[in-house]
């Protein structure tokens, strides 16, 4: 019963965390198109650090 419990909260909380994940994409998405606009070449590399981290960690999440 135990372990039935701990899977249950381990699912939900993969869940909210993958939700978390989606929204955190896609603030990074909004900030990499206005670095692109104002052609911020650091702006969009550190963007595109933190995106390919958020992916990772999707990936991550779903291989589980």
């Amino acid at each position: 019963m135990k372990q039935l419990v701990n899977t249950s909260l381990k699912k939900v909380s993969e869940k909210q965390r993958t939700a978390v994940l989606r929204l955190e994409m896609d603030y990074e998405l909004a900030v990499l198109f206005e670095a692109i606009e104002e052609k911020n070449e650091k702006k969009i590399q550190d963007s595109k650090q933190k995106l390919e981290k958020i992916r990772q960690e999707l990936l991550r999440l779903k291989a589980f």
